[in-house]
């Protein structure tokens, strides 16, 4: 790997300590990574704080230019990156260039929204006062990401803050550094200043966080990953009042009722529950159909299942690459165990592989109980779990039985009832006859203990501004 040490003002600096990245389909070392300290991380704030007070006085136009170069420029590497996400993350090919493609449109999306930080002017209409108001760069932003998108976690949150004209911090996850760094070389070839965009791979993530969001300078801090991280976080955000944005866990329901598309249904759920071998959370975790078409919808969603091919993501044939690591692997298989040991089916896969590489086959379990740890919890991996229901009220309630509140799936052949039911449940998003939400153009959050903030859409970048208001008369 070229790009393996801290990316700090524009230069590739060493570091005392370094750490290994894990091919996960070879459980091979893929490349030794330089380790930040807190040396380093004041280094990068410094140098971001520089970058920013000129970055910051451009004008929207300018700042969109840049950014619209680099989602040429990553466009037209879309093989490259994805062949990085594959090593590093072990997800197959064509799994891996879609998100990079997802990844390189949120430059393109923030290039046209830079230039539409709209504010107004209003009269008061009690004092006569004119009402201007604006919104400015908040300032310096940390950015945490996650390893299950390497890529996409990443621009989701560097576009939005540049656009906003701030200068950034990266954290990318120990697994999956590889992708950020390598995507540093594009943005200074975009035209990004030396010293707006650092990245810090390390393995002491809590105290190189905690230090950042402790500095005066820092405003934003943007996290994706579990929950209680996000909590802990939240914590540390509240000592020096830090604008937070929380894309945090999810549990995600999937209903189709008796009168959905038997084909659009089966297809939505294989790219809800499959997409990123189930790594996401936005991935289908309860899947409740209705009784009178359980058993076909169970037959044939098995079918499809089983029928993936299972392999090194780097092979073109490969379906479905392997999880990040051994934990998440032993996680899904303890999941799957305990749903059987209380009454579930397997109805396709279930065992894990043996040999090398943290393989765990298409799923699907079928007469899952309600006391089912995996019905409880993020699943993370490609096993479907499924339930039926009858009545239209009682799924409503058990979709919305959880502490979280990211996303929710509906099948449904009747339109009005489908919005009914949308409307209904607690999540900040939900797939109508669709198995895919997330899109740059959309608002992307969720409610409850899912987070808080949202990503994309015009929202995004104001996440990264603040609103300031000028009362004047004329």
């Amino acid at each position: 790997m070229d790009y393996t040490d801290l990316y700090i003002d524009g230069s590739w600096c060493k570091s005392a300590d370094r750490f290994d990245v894990i091919n996960p389909a070879t459980e091979e070392v893929l490349a030794s990574v330089a380790s930040a300290d807190i040396a380093d991380a004041d280094k990068a704030l410094d140098a971001a704080e520089r970058a920013m007070a000129d970055w910051a006085a451009r004008t929207p136009r300018e700042r969109s230019e840049v950014l619209r170069k680099a989602w040429e420029l990553m466009t037209a590497r879309l093989d490259e990156f994805a062949h990085i996400i594959t090593l590093e993350n072990g997800k197959a090919g064509a799994d891996a260039k879609g998100e990079a493609t997802y990844a390189a449109e949120f430059f393109r999306w923030f290039a046209e929204e830079a230039v539409r930080a709209d504010g107004m002017i209003t009269h008061a209409p009690a004092s006569g006062a004119r009402i201007v108001v604006q919104h400015k760069p908040a300032g310096l932003a940390v950015l945490v990401t996650p390893w299950n998108y390497p890529a996409a976690m990443g621009t989701r949150k560097i576009a939005p803050a540049l656009a906003a004209g701030c200068g950034v911090i990266i954290k990318p996850a120990s697994e999956t550094p590889l992708t950020m760094l390598a995507l540093m070389p594009l943005l200074e070839e975009a035209g990004v200043p030396a010293g707006l965009v650092n990245v810090l791979p390390s393995k002491r993530t809590g105290a190189l966080v905690d230090h950042m969001m402790h500095d005066p300078r820092v405003r934003v801090v943007s996290f994706t990953g579990s929950t209680g991280v996000g909590r802990t976080l939240l914590k540390g955000a509240a000592d020096q009042v830090l604008k937070p944005a929380m894309e945090l866990g999810g549990n995600a329901p999937v209903v189709v009722f008796e009168d959905a598309e038997m084909d659009v249904a089966i297809e939505g759920t294989m790219l809800a529950k499959m997409r990123n071998l189930g790594e996401a959370c936005t991935a289908a975790n309860r899947i409740y159909v209705h009784e009178d078409i359980a058993e076909e919808f169970t037959k044939r969603l098995s079918q499809r299942m089983s029928a993936l091919k299972v392999g090194d993501g780097t092979d073109p044939s490969v379906d479905v690459g392997a999880l990040v690591n051994a934990d998440t692997r032993d996680k899904v298989a303890e999941f799957v165990a305990d749903a059987v040991a209380k009454g579930a089916k397997i109805e396709c896969g279930g065992v894990v592989p043996e040999g090398t590489g943290f393989f765990y086959p298409p799923t699907v379990l079928s007469n899952v109980p309600e006391n089912a740890e995996c019905v409880r919890d993020e699943i993370f991996g490609p096993v479907a779990a499924i339930q039926t229901f009858r009545d239209q009220n009682d799924v409503i309630r058990r979709a919305n039985d959880t502490e979280y509140g990211l996303v929710a799936y509906v099948f449904s052949g009747d339109f009005k009832r489908a919005l009914q039911v949308c409307e209904k449940l607690d999540y900040g998003m939900v797939g109508l006859n669709r198995g895919l939400v997330s899109d740059p153009a959309a608002p992307f959050g969720g409610t409850k203990q899912s987070g808080l903030g949202r990503e994309g859409g015009h929202e995004g970048m104001l996440e990264f501004m603040e609103t300031q208001y000028i009362s004047a008369s004329w």
